[in-house]
């Protein structure tokens, strides 16, 4: 038996590493379930929680500078007074549907690692993503929370962003609001209020700024060293070609010249001490004036 019980708390031990471990491999998806689970654990831990108390997940320590809270609150009080939720406030007017009693708020901060998770092309994030995601909270023995909607009667959720820091260069203008749905789907807004953006839906939230391509500036100078060389290798070119081409015939003309002296031969004599070249057969016999041959 203590056997029995020692191997499953080394494979309890085990598992649980492997866990937080791989926990930086989520996907956005799965990052949002492994985060809920925390945030109900928080919820759960309490005997009787209070309304409206946001409740502060224990998180791993791979995933320090995150923040994971857990609210749990009454419709008809979502109603009559609304709730602010750390970065969020929902105003007044408020409904869950499908309708329930009590409902649960679970709220996120990326922080460090919003870059990480959410990546737009074309766009720099200036503020951490937040978000926020609601759930039945009716019945406090289940082990799992079913997701939920709310139906703010046209009145917006305001997203605040205190700490916003605008890169050098920049204002409220050159800024925009980004909503990242539970679906997929990403939409930009103009932020109407400094730091404040507004949403209909749960989701996640930050504000981006629009990343500039900067344009090289080519030096000159290798574009003119690039004409001034090829200008000299086709001088070079044309010089040596003609080089070339006149040697060629120089050496065309010495041959033929060769061979025109090697072609008639001559017999040499002897005419004193001196050896001379001398025909063997005259070609053209000496004829007289009178017609005869000599």
């Amino acid at each position: 038996m203590k056997l029995k019980l020692i191997f499953l708390l080394v494979f309890g031990l085990c598992f649980s590493s492997l866990s937080v471990h791989g926990s930086n491999n989520f996907s956005n998806d799965s990052l949002d379930t492994f985060l809920q689970d925390f945030a109900f654990k928080a919820l759960v831990v309490r005997h009787r929680p209070l309304t409206g108390a946001l409740y502060k997940a224990s998180l791993p320590s791979n995933l320090s500078g995150m923040d994971v809270s857990i609210a749990r609150i009454r419709s008809r009080t979502l109603w009559t007074r609304g709730a602010n939720l750390s970065s969020f406030h929902i105003p007044s007017k408020t409904v869950p549907f499908p309708h329930v009693i009590r409902l649960a708020i679970v709220y996120q901060n990326l922080g460090n690692w919003s870059s990480h998770y959410y990546k737009i092309p074309g766009y720099s994030l200036i503020t951490s993503v937040v978000g926020f995601m609601v759930f039945d909270a009716s019945d406090t023995k289940a082990t799992s929370l079913r997701n939920i909607n709310l139906d703010t009667m046209g009145n917006p959720v305001s997203v605040h962003f205190p700490n916003l820091k605008f890169p050098d260069g920049m204002n409220s203008d050159s800024v925009k609001c980004v909503a990242f749905s539970i679906n997929g789907t990403i939409h930009f807004s103009d932020m109407i209020l400094p730091n404040v953006c507004y949403t209909s839906e749960q989701g996640h939230f930050s504000i981006v700024v629009g990343v500039k391509r900067k344009q090289m500036m080519r030096p000159w100078y290798p574009w003119v060293i690039g004409v001034v060389i090829g200008f000299a290798a086709l001088v070079l070119t044309v010089y040596f070609g003609l080089v070339f081409i006149r040697l060629v015939k120089t050496k065309r003309i010495q041959a033929m010249e060769r061979q025109a002296d090697e072609g008639v031969i001559f017999d040499n004599r002897w005419v004193g001490s001196s050896k001379i070249p001398s025909a063997a057969v005259t070609r053209t016999q000496p004829v007289l004036e009178n017609g005869g041959f000599p």
